[in-house]
């Protein structure tokens, strides 16, 4: 009889992994359920990647020198195997504790994989919107790298030829009108895509109302968002490469992301100098 995996230094637990992910320091999180296991649930653990124990030795290499975190259906086999695999071609694997399942029993997000546009050669997601990105032009592929698909692809282009592009390139258009990835009524495409997700946690939420407050000019929503869209705008102004700017971006968000998960109470208060009598 089996029994439960004991958590050692080669495997980290649901609740770790969770505290990693969104960072701009999670590790690699690598998804090698059997296409079987896969068709009975296709959501996927926030920021994963599916790719076979089959042929670790053909893909493992492109992870050398990298964190990465293995997950199968329950951690076993599947997840031990592929780790240390990886660890013999210079990777610092571990497994997840429980895999897919003990993730899924711990109550924690998972993506909808069935919202996600087709990947390319490359197993990217590509998205393409308009140039000369502001808010939610940023906002919202720093969701999806950090969430959805760390490798995914951004083109910007004129506002006119966006959907031709998407059509013509098979990338997703997000952010402008008439399309699925875009406002809602008073929601702004970064809340359409937590939710159409299904990564709607309180931090993830927290900072969604501040990216709606800056980017549709309602800043009573959260002091904050006059802040974020300062800062989106001083960036729009310091960068013309647009795929500079998305880089600049994404270490913006990281910021926002980390208060609005560890430091809504946080103050900082200059101590009072004393005045003698």
């Amino acid at each position: 009889m089996r029994g439960r995996i004991m958590s050692t230094f080669t495997t980290i637990s649901s609740d770790k992994m969770a505290r990693l992910i969104g960072t701009a320091n999670a590790p690699v999180l690598i998804d090698v359920r059997t296409e079987e296991d896969f068709a009975a649930d296709r959501r996927l653990i926030p920021g994963s990647i599916r790719l076979s124990h089959d042929n670790v030795t053909d893909w493992g290499g492109a992870f050398a020198g990298r964190r990465a975190v293995v997950s199968c259906f329950r951690g076993e086999k599947l997840a031990q195997g592929t780790a240390a695999w990886l660890r013999q071609l210079g990777v610092q694997a571990e497994t997840l504790e429980g895999g897919f399942e003990g993730w899924k029993a711990a109550k924690l997000p998972l993506v909808d994989a069935g919202k996600l546009p087709p990947r390319d050669a490359k197993g990217r997601t590509v998205w393409v919107t308009r140039a000369r990105p502001k808010v939610d032009r940023i906002a919202c592929p720093w969701l999806i790298r950090r969430f959805v698909d760390p490798g995914a692809v951004f083109l910007y282009v004129v506002p006119s030829e966006v959907v031709a592009v998407g059509e013509r390139f098979g990338a997703a258009p997000f952010d402008i009108e008439n399309v699925f990835w875009s406002h809602r009524g008073e929601l702004c495409t970064f809340d359409v895509m937590i939710e159409e997700f299904g990564i709607a946690t309180p931090p993830l939420l927290r900072l969604a109302t501040l990216v709606r407050g800056a980017d549709t000019a309602r800043p009573e929503l959260a002091p904050e968002a006059p802040g974020l869209l300062a800062a989106s705008l001083g960036l729009s102004r310091m960068y013309d490469d647009d795929l500079e700017q998305l880089e600049a971006g994404m270490l913006l968000y990281d910021a926002f992301y980390r208060w609005c998960r560890d430091a809504t109470t946080e103050t900082h208060n200059w101590p009072t100098n004393k005045v003698k009598a």
